[in-house]
C-alpha cells in the first residue's frame, strides 16, 4: 500500500507539534540543569559515556564504574557513546558533563539533513556485520569501508547468520567473501545462533574498543547477547514483506568485555551516507587503488572512459573486481556535486 501524501498544512501542522515538543522537552531539560547546578555538585571527576539519550548520557564513573544519568551543559558539542568527559556528581546518581576530552577517533555519518553526525568515539575497530538474509549489498559494506579508512579505523568483515548459507544462495555469498578476502581484509564467518566461530570473534574482540555497525536484521543484537550473556538486548525478525531488518538497538551503548576490551552496538543503518567526504577520500578507501592513483594519462581522470585511464587498464585484466568499480562509481555518483 502506497504512503498517504500530506498536503502542506498537514506537514505545517506536523512540523509545528513536533516544534512544540522539542521546545517543552528543552525547558524541562533547561529547569533540571538548573536545580542541579543550584544544588551542591561534587567534585569534577572522569568518566565514559556509555549511552546517549538525545539531551543527557549515561556517564559510567571511572573510579568504581557506577553509572549516572548526566545532563549537558549547552555550551558542549554533541557527545557520542565512547566520549570521555569531566563530569559532577549531583543528587540521587545523577549529574552534570561539564567538560569533553579529545577524541583520539570517530565514525562520523551525514544525518537525513545533511549535516555531520559523530555515532561513535575513541573506537580502534569497526566491525562490518552482514548475513546471507537479509540479502548483503557489496556497496553498503564498501562504503562502511570507505567510512574506516577516512576515520583511520581498522576494518573487520563479520558475516553473521552462517548458517543460514544454503544452495541458493551459497555461491554468490563466496563470490561476495572472496571478493574481500583477496583484498586482504580481516573476515570472519559465524553463527551467533548456533555459537560456530564465536569464540574466534571473542579473540580479535578482545583489548580493543570495536564498534558493530550493518544494516538492521543482519543479528547485530543476536551477536552481543551471545557475546555477553546476561545483557539480553531485544532482538528482531525479518520482516515477511520486505525481507529486511526491523530496528531493535535504538540508541548505541557500551558493553564491557570480562576480558578486557569494550564493544558499541550501534543502531541499524541502512543507507550510509558519504556526502562529507571527497572523491580523493572514496579513492583511497579502495584500497586496490592506491598504487594505481596518479598514474593516469591525465591529472583530472574521473576513471570512466578517458584513454591511459590506469584504474580502467586495471578493470580489463581483472586486478580490480567489476562490482569493486561499480561501487566507487556508485558512491562518487552519490556525492555533493562539489566534490566530483
Amino acid at each position: 500500500m502506497a504512503k498517504r501524501q500530506l498536503n502542506r498544512r498537514q506537514s505545517w501542522r506536523i512540523e509545528k507539534i513536533q516544534s512544540e515538543r522539542a521546545a517543552r522537552a528543552a525547558r524541562r531539560e533547561s529547569q533540571a540543569l538548573a536545580a542541579l547546578e543550584g544544588g551542591d555538585l561534587g567534585p569534577e571527576q572522569y568518566g565514559l559515556v556509555i549511552a546517549h539519550f538525545g539531551v543527557t548520557v549515561e556517564v559510567e564513573a571511572e573510579d568504581g564504574g557506577a553509572i549516572h544519568r548526566c545532563h549537558l551543559r549547552a555550551n558542549l558539542p554533541p557527545l557520542v557513546t565512547g566520549d570521555r568527559v569531566v563530569w559532577r556528581a549531583g543528587n540521587q546518581a545523577n549529574g552534570v558533563i561539564v567538560a569533553q576530552l579529545p577524541r583520539r577517533s570517530e565514525l562520523c555519518r551525514p544525518d537525513q539533513r545533511g549535516q555531520l553526525k559523530p555515532v561513535a568515539a575513541n573506537v580502534d575497530q569497526i566491525v562490518i556485520v552482514f548475513a546471507p538474509r537479509p540479502e548483503p549489498h557489496a556497496n553498503l559494506i564498501d562504503r562502511y569501508l570507505v567510512a574506516a579508512e577516512h576515520a583511520g579505523i581498522r576494518p573487520l568483515l563479520l558475516l553473521n547468520k552462517a548458517d543460514l548459507i544454503d544452495d541458493a544462495n551459497a555461491a554468490s555469498i563466496d563470490a561476495l567473501l572472496d571478493t574481500y578476502r583477496q583484498l586482504g581484509y580481516p573476515l570472519l564467518e559465524v553463527s551467533a545462533h548456533q555459537g560456530s566461530g564465536m569464540q574466534e570473534l571473542q579473540a580479535r574482540l578482545d583489548g580493543h574498543v570495536s564498534v558493530f555497525v550493518g544494516q538492521s536484521g543482519v543479528g547485530k543484537s543476536s551477536l552481543v547477547n551471545s557475546l555477553l550473556p546476561g545483557v539480553d538486548t531485544r532482538v528482531g525478525a525479518l520482516s515477511e514483506l520486505t525481507g529486511k531488518g526491523t530496528h531493535t538497538t535504538t540508541t548505541a551503548r557500551l558493553f564491557h568485555f570480562p576480558g578486557g576490551g569494550e564493544l558499541i552496538d550501534s543502531p541499524g543503518i541502512r543507507e550510509f551516507a558519504l556526502s562529507h567526504v571527497s572523491r580523493q577520500d572514496v579513492e583511497d578507501g579502495f584500497i586496490e587503488f592506491r598504487a594505481l592513483l596518479g598514474r593516469c594519462r591525465f591529472r583530472d581522470c574521473r576513471h570512466e572512459q578517458e584513454p591511459g585511464c590506469a584504474l580502467l587498464a586495471a578493470l580489463a585484466d581483472g586486478r580490480i573486481h567489476p562490482q569493486r568499480m561499480a561501487s566507487y562509481r556508485h558512491i562518487v555518483a552519490s556525492l555533493p556535486e562539489t566534490e566530483y
